[in-house]
């Protein structure tokens, strides 16, 4: 993920996860971003002619990202009302107009606003007039925000119709790291839940049986900072895995083919 944490380093601190001398703390949201652009440049889908969604983006640098590569990106978020209800406004976690994404290092301001759109969106209910627009979408844990595993699992379904044949989705969830080990008990229900293993696995064969192609590793990680847990006040460095009540998580990324 190195060269994209590189191309993302101007922007960075604004999300308050640099240290003073300016290095990029380890940590779990340069990750994410990461690997979605990593997923969508080998399948070859950054670049001029094609054309991308990205789900709950709030201050997301992504859509600048790949719009700066040639992509024409359509930017989406809870409406004002309902990210306000949810807390993502309090916490600037929300996007609801252009201005809010632009980061001028990463896209020229004349051609983001010539690239990218913004449009109000619930991931609960996604209009058909989208089916079939895109060549790829993202998602960068926004789905265990839906209210529940189920709800989750069916988004990541229902948005498979928005690409076109071939296109690539790339999605990372709060993933519960026990389910490893064991099986164990979950957040299933709520403001946000945690996958298990068994969750994912379920979300992977619905997916096959419709024919889309799914990659997806397992591995916990090796180093140091992937054994190391933070605990509640949060560090942030390093921030790979997390506890969350009385459960360790960490991210998971799904990339999808479609058939």
């Amino acid at each position: 993920m190195e060269p994209w944490v590189e191309r993302l380093r101007s922007v960075i601190p604004s999300f308050g996860i640099t240290r003073p001398d300016g290095s990029v703390f380890i940590h779990r949201k340069t990750w994410e971003w990461g690997y979605i652009a990593q997923a969508f440049a080998e399948r070859g889908m950054l670049g001029l002619g094609k054309r991308g969604l990205g789900f709950a983006v709030g201050r997301e640098p992504l859509p600048a990202l790949f719009a700066g590569m040639g992509c024409e990106v359509l930017a989406t978020d809870l409406g004002e009302v309902e990210a306000e209800k949810a807390g993502w406004v309090e916490t600037a976690q929300h996007a609801d107009s252009l201005p809010t994404l632009e980061y001028p290092d990463l896209c020229a301001p004349a051609d983001f606003r010539q690239r990218v759109a913004f449009r109000p969106l619930d991931m609960r209910a996604l209009p058909d007039e989208l089916t079939g627009s895109f060549d790829f979408i993202w998602s960068a844990c926004s789905l265990e925000h839906l209210g529940s595993i189920d709800q989750g699992i069916k988004f990541i379904l229902d948005a498979m119709r928005l690409l076109r044949r071939g296109g690539v989705a790339a999605h990372t969830t709060e993933f519960n790291v026990t389910s490893l080990l064991y099986e164990t008990d979950t957040l299933s229900e709520g403001a946000t839940v945690l996958f298990c293993r068994e969750d994912i696995e379920r979300a992977v064969s619905l997916l096959r049986r419709d024919g889309h192609r799914v990659e997806l590793d397992w591995t916990y990680g090796a180093t140091r900072e992937d054994r190391y847990v933070d605990v509640p006040p949060y560090r942030h460095d390093p921030h790979l895995k997390l506890l969350v009540g009385s459960f360790v998580t960490t991210a998971i990324g799904l990339i999808i083919e479609a058939a």
